[in-house]
């Protein structure tokens, strides 16, 4: 008995592309019925986009109140809370522990 090997399989089997050729002619078969193109982003590209979307409102928030700070302290009317501060001061000595 002789087997011949070529490109293509064993004898001319190649059954990884029967199965891929099998799956694209049911998709082929499926978008020809429907006669609609469909596109599907997957799930990450989704987060991202809505990731970038909620950073740009982020860092909107953000300028607006940095420009709010800005304003307070050139006219003067900018006092903090002193008691957020001093802890806040502590809480960096006491990880830093100044010498």
């Amino acid at each position: 008995m002789t087997i011949k090997i070529n490109g293509n399989g064993l004898g001319g089997i190649d059954p990884l592309n029967r199965v891929k050729n099998n799956a694209k002619t049911q998709k082929g078969n499926a978008a020809a019925q429907t006669g609609i193109d469909r596109v599907q982003f997957s799930s990450v590209i989704a987060e991202t986009m809505r990731a970038k979307e909620v950073s740009a409102t982020t860092e909107t928030a953000r300028a607006e109140k940095l420009q709010s700070l800005k304003e307070q302290i050139a006219d003067g009317s900018y006092s903090p809370d002193a008691t957020k501060v001093a802890t806040s001061l502590l809480k960096f000595l006491a990880e830093n522990q100044v010498k």
